[in-house]
């Protein structure tokens, strides 16, 4: 790089034709400039109807980032600027570079994998781990995910590879399933016409496929339900909401009041049982035996 500059002759660039040249090179590299913005525009249009954002996106940055390199290479050969020395410069700044980053070049294999298999795309929901976001974009090295509280997610390649990726949004339509927990004493028979109704009155669940109900298990404070809607991908949170309401309205209007937690607490002796209910009040039972 030294040898670079020590060939430069300031004597030289100021001579009247010397900066008849400069004007010139500088004039072709905007024009160089304005015709790859052009060039990446018309290859981001033309592959936005043929493929998907992140083919889109990887392909017009390479166009953009070679363009830029050729514009740079170019100016400096015509101002008369022998590369070979920055050529060899730049070679053993990769070699070292890529040594030292052998992480880097593992996210880029990685998003290389992304890219052909398309996993998920940008503007999809995703799940990695416990995380949970919008995709933003997809480069070579990582994955950006926007979060739902509005937090900026960079997701390295490498490790969403060795994840498992759940594509939340995937299809048009998916299914959300509520837990729910009835006393033993209430008519399932009567839960059920109350979960199909609110399905069937609900304006933002799907009437096909149909809504399913499955009682799980017998559970300790009561039976265990399973009421599974399915909507469209966009409705997730207004039909949550929705439902929700519904569910405790009807129940309540029934009659019917969802399991909670009890806990039996002895105070004193073993001859008086306090049932602490999740209303933070308290009632007495009856004398029981104590537990051994």
């Amino acid at each position: 790089m030294l040898g670079v500059f020590r060939e430069l002759d300031l004597d030289t660039f100021l001579d009247p034709g010397a900066i008849v040249t400069i004007v010139q090179v500088l004039f072709w590299a905007v024009v160089g400039f304005l015709v790859l913005r052009v060039l990446v525009f018309v290859i981001r249009r033309l592959l936005h109807r043929r493929t998907t954002a992140q083919v889109t996106m990887l392909v017009t940055k390479a166009v953009n980032y070679t363009g830029l390199a050729a514009i740079v290479a170019i100016s400096l050969l015509e101002l008369g600027v022998n590369l070979t020395p920055i050529l060899g410069a730049a070679g053993i700044v990769g070699l070292a570079v890529g040594i030292a980053s052998q992480a880097s070049l593992s996210n880029v294999i990685s998003g290389l994998f992304l890219v052909s298999e398309k996993p998920f795309s940008i503007g999809d929901v995703i799940r990695i781990g416990e995380t949970v976001g919008v995709v933003v974009s997809i480069d070579l090295l990582s994955v950006k995910l926007r979060s739902f509280d509005n937090l900026f997610i960079r997701v390295p390649n490498e490790k969403i590879a060795g994840e498992q990726v759940t594509t939340i949004t995937r299809f048009p339509i998916r299914r959300f399933d509520f837990s729910l927990n009835v006393p033993f004493d209430a008519d399932l028979a009567t839960v059920f016409a109350i979960l199909k109704a609110i399905a069937s009155e609900s304006t933002l669940c799907l009437r096909e496929p149909a809504p399913i109900i499955i009682p799980l298990e017998f559970g300790d404070q009561g039976v265990k339900l399973l009421f599974g809607v399915w909507f469209e991908k966009a409705d997730f949170v207004a039909m949550r909401t929705q439902v929700t309401t519904a569910i405790l309205k009807c129940f309540g209007d029934a009659g019917i009041r969802l399991s909670m937690p009890r806990v039996a607490v002895y105070s004193g002796g073993t001859d008086q049982l306090f049932v602490v209910r999740p209303d933070n009040s308290a009632a007495a039972s009856p004398p029981v035996d104590p537990i051994e």
